[in-house]
This record gives structure tokens, C-alpha cells and sequence, in this order.
């Protein structure tokens, strides 16, 4: 991707330096209680009256490692605030306002509005604090476990993120759950559907990248490889083995590239609307 390396955004948070979390639930208990957070909208480590707890969360960052991740720290800064300005563009055309999010820096753990978020959970938006949360280590992963590299298989993953802040923005996120409320045996689906709409988003910011001639050949390829990777059917076999439809809860590789081509071969979010689609 053609970029200008040299600047942070006004609205990242960096907070590698500091370091693990608190005790309490648990690593199984804050992941489960985290899900639930992220998917009724309510910060239910607070409704239960428990401390979320991450062990081994590890020293605080080094300065060496801070310096080697600069130009990652740098890039997706360009990512945030280039999306930033390709969404008020669009959603001013449809008389809404555009909210820039905050992007989080962590390492291994961070405190949100919807609980505790840790590195091997990947990336996540919570909608509660209005946040953007990714441990740069999760690039690494996705280069070396999932076989997604280049620059703009990172900008995917952030873009998709971006994708839910858009749905939060625009009501799509309360939308899905009081469905998910009123018909629990959908709730994946509609989860699905979730998913595949923030990618075909994460296309219409990658369409306007084209149109400003800051896509390098083969950028658009690492997008459809990253979504490709991280498809539900991928991951399961990966770890299981084996495809269960039922569990998926973001999407089939081939449902995640789909949408992402259609979100960046239209440039329109109209041509979005995975839950009618």
C-alpha cells in the first residue's frame, strides 16, 4: 500500500508499556463473560461484581520492542485516519455523522468497557467505550500461522474492525441483538451476518484507497487472503479438524471473501446488507 510513514493519530492509545490485569474470573471465565459483554452490549464483569483476571500477562514492553513495532504503530495510524476521513465522506452523503473511534495498543491484556481483551482473542471493537483493541503481535500470527502477509492484509483487519464501528454508529449492532434477544436460535447467524457486512465495509474503504491510487499490485489479494484465512471453516479445521456450520459465528472463508469483493467492487455500503443479501 502507498503510504506516509512519519505520524501517529491524535486518536490512538497506546498502552503497550503497561502491564497484565488483575485477578478474579480467569482466563475461561473473562473470555465467556467478555463474548456475552460484546454481544448484549453491557459490561457484565460489572453486573456480576467480579474482576476479570488474565495470568502471565508478562513484563511491560521493552523500549527495543517498542522501536521495532514503530512502523507497524505508524501504519495502522494512516489506516485509522484515512478510514476515518472515507467514512465521514460516505455517511455525510447519507446525513449521518461520522465518530472517530479510538485505536488501543495493548500487550497480552487491556481492560475495556466490555471486559478484559487479550492478545490470543485477536483483534475486537467494543461498542460500550466505542474502541478499536489489537495486540500488533496478532500480525505476526497472521503472517506466520494463517499465511496472510503484506501490509494490506493488516489494513483488512483493521478496516473490518472499523466496519463495526460504522454498524455501532449507524444502530446495526443493537439492531442484531435484540434479534439475537428474540430469537436465540439465530444468534449465530445473525452474528454471521454481522461479521460478512464489516468486511464487505472493510471493501468500500479499500474501494476508495483504489480511487486514490494507494493500492501497490497485489495489496488487494493479501485483503482476500486475510479474509480467506480467518474464515470460520478454516479456523476449525486448523484446530478441530473438522467443519461444524452450526459453531460459525463470522463466516466461511469463501461467505468472508465474497462480501469483503463485494464491499470493494461497488465502493457502496448500500450494497452491504448481509442480512437481506
Amino acid at each position: 500500500m502507498r503510504w506516509t510513514p512519519g505520524g501517529r493519530s491524535k486518536n490512538l492509545e497506546d498502552r503497550r508499556s503497561g502491564g497484565g490485569l488483575g485477578r478474579g474470573l480467569g482466563i475461561g471465565g473473562t473470555v465467556v463473560v467478555l463474548a456475552l459483554s460484546l454481544i448484549t452490549g453491557r459490561n457484565l464483569f460489572s453486573d456480576l461484581g467480579v474482576e476479570p483476571g488474565i495470568g502471565g500477562a508478562g513484563a511491560p514492553m521493552s523500549a527495543q520492542d517498542s522501536a521495532k513495532q514503530e512502523t507497524q504503530v505508524q501504519f495502522v495510524s494512516f489506516v485509522l485516519d484515512d478510514a476515518e476521513t472515507t467514512w465521514s465522506r460516505i455517511l455525510a452523503a447519507n446525513n449521518a455523522t461520522f465518530q472517530a473511534p479510538k485505536l488501543v495498543l495493548f500487550r497480552n491484556s487491556t481492560q475495556s468497557a466490555c471486559g478484559v481483551g487479550q492478545s490470543a482473542m485477536g483483534p475486537f471493537y467494543c461498542p460500550l467505550d466505542q474502541k478499536l483493541y489489537i495486540d500488533l503481535g496478532f500480525y505476526d500470527e497472521l503472517s506466520s500461522r494463517y499465511g496472510a502477509s503484506g501490509d494490506f492484509a493488516q489494513a483488512y483487519v483493521l478496516a473490518h474492525e472499523i466496519g463495526h464501528h460504522v454498524q455501532h454508529l449507524v444502530g446495526t449492532d443493537a439492531e442484531m441483538r435484540q434479534a439475537q434477544q428474540s430469537n436465540p436460535g439465530q444468534a449465530n447467524e445473525l452474528s454471521v451476518r454481522l461479521e460478512l457486512q464489516a468486511d464487505c465495509y472493510a471493501g468500500v474503504w479499500a474501494h476508495s484507497t483504489q480511487k486514490r491510487n494507494l493500492l501497490s499490485e497485489g495489496d488487494v489479494e493479501e485483503a482476500l487472503t486475510a479474509a480467506s484465512a480467518v474464515g470460520d471453516d478454516r479456523i476449525q479445521e486448523r484446530t478441530t479438524g473438522r467443519v461444524n456450520v452450526d459453531a460459525f459465528t463470522h463466516g466461511s472463508a469463501a461467505q468472508r471473501t465474497q462480501w469483503f469483493r463485494r464491499g470493494f467492487q461497488s465502493g457502496d455500503p448500500r450494497q452491504c446488507d448481509t442480512f437481506r443479501g
